[in-house]
């Protein structure tokens, strides 16, 4: 039996009164958020990638051909014992429930194996390696666990715009330290040293370095050491570009006294091929890491625990893999590298991880002019170097992330835009 019908006029009597123009104004009967968003975000923008993937999807949608060589999403599978250990797991009765916070055993223990072959390093899997639902989240984590307003952070610039976006979500204030390409991308610790830093709490690294494609080498790993002692900075090293066309995987973890002051991200996105899977870890001391652990336990739960069981087969795999994946990068490496000679750009040819970074030519105005030109007139996307910092706007960066088709076809429309452009000068 239905219940008595409500009297509509009573409530109309006591209805809420529309919201005042700022917050709750209708336009075209969409109504705005009645509500104003928290301070914390008024200067963080959304990612760039987020809002160029729907402009080149309504190009797409508009019937233009785009190739997107911006993004370094890996476009290469897994290898079949790691898809094969996700399903056969999956399928079991038993593992559907909540995981711990801080990762399965399986799988800490096969992380700690694979520091210990690869780079030297030997964590204890009980409490020096914490499993991440990536390594993205991990900035989130160490930045809400560690800064807070009025402390500062070292950000490099050019750098990966997340660490950026973080420092200003936990209100700590950015310390900007310039990343030097006559120093093959490192930054000059004595110079900095001499400045104030007595509010400086983290210090962000990334080698192999991203979007430069520089790799530390030892001695700078060894100098950093001895600076973050001397100030009493954190060191954190982000670091999941380490086995992508590098013949010298390194860790800062592996240089002495580092596990002092220091944690590493590492990721399994780039060199296993699983970017969607969301598997990466941190990797430092255990009071560092319980100290992540307690925020973090409080933001989300542990992995599937399948997933987890796979991540542990695939840091397993041999050598062999890391060989087979980067022969299908040198050959799409190639193509690129004809792209930028094309385009007129200088690079540095040692470069190592799944992009490539060059200067751009000196008749463009900067790096977004460069990238929207090519974008409009020959429906190729590539990064401008602008949105990793001021640092970066004199060059671009193209991912090595789509088949080898996809650049041989790019190459050939930049060729031909290149071609029209040297006729048109000539004629002119």
């Amino acid at each position: 039996m239905r219940g008595p019908v409500r009297n509509c006029s009573f409530f109309n009597h006591y209805r809420i009164d529309p919201a005042p123009p700022a917050a709750g104004k209708r336009n075209n009967d969409i109504m705005e958020p009645i509500i104003l968003p928290a301070s914390r975000l008024g200067i963080v923008e959304e990612y760039y990638f987020s809002r160029k993937l729907r402009e080149i999807a309504q190009m797409r949608a508009d019937g233009k051909e785009v190739l997107n060589l911006g993004i370094g999403s890996p476009d290469l599978p897994p290898s079949e014992a790691v898809i094969g250990e996700l399903t056969k797991h999956a399928r079991r009765p038993d593992v559907h429930a909540y995981q711990s916070y801080n990762g399965i055993p399986e799988l800490r223990r096969a992380l700690a194996a694979w520091y210990a072959e690869y780079f030297g390093v030997r964590l204890d899997p009980e409490g020096e390696i914490l499993p991440l639902i990536g390594s993205k989240e991990g900035i989130l984590h160490i930045s809400m666990s560690y800064l807070e307003a009025g402390d500062e952070v070292l950000v490099p610039n050019p750098g990966y715009p997340a660490y950026r976006a973080v420092a200003h979500l936990t209100g700590a204030h950015i310390r900007e330290y310039a990343l030097d390409a006559a120093r093959r991308w490192t930054t000059d610790l004595d110079r900095l040293a001499a400045e104030d830093l007595g509010r400086v709490k983290l210090m962000w690294l990334n080698y192999p370095n991203m979007p430069t494609g520089a790799q530390a080498d030892p001695g700078f790993f060894c100098d950093l050491v001895e600076f973050a002692k001397a100030h009493r900075i954190l060191l954190v090293n982000d670091n999941p570009y380490t086995f992508i066309l590098n013949d010298l995987p390194i860790s800062l973890l592996s240089t002495p006294g580092a596990m002092d002051v220091a944690l590493e991200l590492n990721s399994l996105s780039k060199a296993h091929n699983m970017a969607g899977w969301r598997v990466g870890m941190l990797a430092g001391r255990k009071p560092y890491l319980d100290t992540v652990l307690r925020f973090k336990s409080n933001m989300d739960s542990g992995m599937f625990k399948p997933l987890q069981l796979a991540a542990a087969r695939a840091v397993q795999e041999p050598p062999e893999w890391y060989h087979e994946l980067n022969a299908i990068y040198r050959q799409r490496r190639q193509i690129v590298l004809e792209l930028l000679d094309a385009l007129g750009c200088s690079y540095d040819p040692g470069q190592v991880g799944m992009f490539l970074w060059a200067r751009i030519p000196e008749n463009y105005a900067d790096s977004y002019a460069l990238s929207d030109e090519i974008l409009e007139k020959t429906h190729v996307f590539i990064t401008p170097g602008g949105i990793f910092g001021s640092g970066g706007n004199g060059y671009i960066r193209i991912s090595l992330c789509s088949d080898r088709e996809v650049y041989v076809e790019a190459l050939r429309r930049v060729r031909g835009l290149v071609s029209q452009s040297q006729k048109e000068n000539a004629t002119s």
